[in-house]
């Protein structure tokens, strides 16, 4: 579900206007995320520690409400609920884009997760089907430790979907960290808002 936005009473309308006359609309944090604790519940769980921290991810993108907007046309909706397209890669090494469908539970997810896995494995191509506009797209970089991060982007190409990406998992003096790259639109979030969902995504990851 999902409810369109009335400009005339949105408190964001003049910085949506503005951010929108830029080529290049979006901006970015990178930041370290505290991973010890998740590490041992995905752990504790049996639960694979990528669908763990995707898991989480998606609960607290859902947190925040500009994280929620996506501009359509001329308009910008808020929807319910947020899904999540991460990218799988394939034994030769090619990736394809997936979509996981959000559940709260996080053992139905990954159930939901493994059979996507599984479909991107058997199908051949970048876009193995069509998606819907409320996702985010996701990344893992496991084998890198980045501080920084950008993505390719067609400016021509409507795009307002956040994109989330972890690096790789490092351990120092018993804590385990991941670095977190967080792309957004900023017609639609802010740094406070992207102060937000960090603060919901770690909350997240101790629970």
């Amino acid at each position: 579900m999902k409810q369109k936005i009335d400009f005339s009473t949105w408190n964001r309308k003049e910085h949506f206007e503005f951010f929108c006359t830029f080529e290049e609309p979006f901006f970015g944090i990178t930041t370290p995320i505290d991973m010890t604790i998740a590490y041992e519940k995905a752990k504790a769980m049996q639960i694979p520690f990528f669908v763990y921290y995707l898991h989480k991810t998606i609960a607290a993108v859902n947190q925040v409400e500009n994280f929620r907007y996506r501009i359509e046309g001329n308009d910008v909706m808020l929807y319910d609920e947020i899904d999540a397209s991460s990218t799988i890669m394939r034994e030769d090494k090619t990736f394809g884009f997936s979509f996981m469908k959000f559940h709260s539970d996080i053992h139905e997810f990954a159930k939901i997760v493994q059979t996507e896995i599984e479909r991107i494995q058997i199908t051949p191509g970048l876009f193995t089907r069509e998606f819907p506009e409320n996702i985010i797209h996701f990344s893992a970089i496991p084998w890198v430790n980045f501080t920084g991060l950008t993505h390719s982007r067609s400016y021509t190409l409507p795009d307002s979907c956040p994109k989330v990406s972890f690096g790789k998992l490092i351990t120092e003096n018993g804590k385990k960290s991941m670095s977190l790259a967080v792309m957004a639109h900023h017609g639609l979030v802010d740094g406070y808002h992207m102060g937000l969902f960090v603060e919901a995504l770690q909350t997240e990851l101790n629970k």
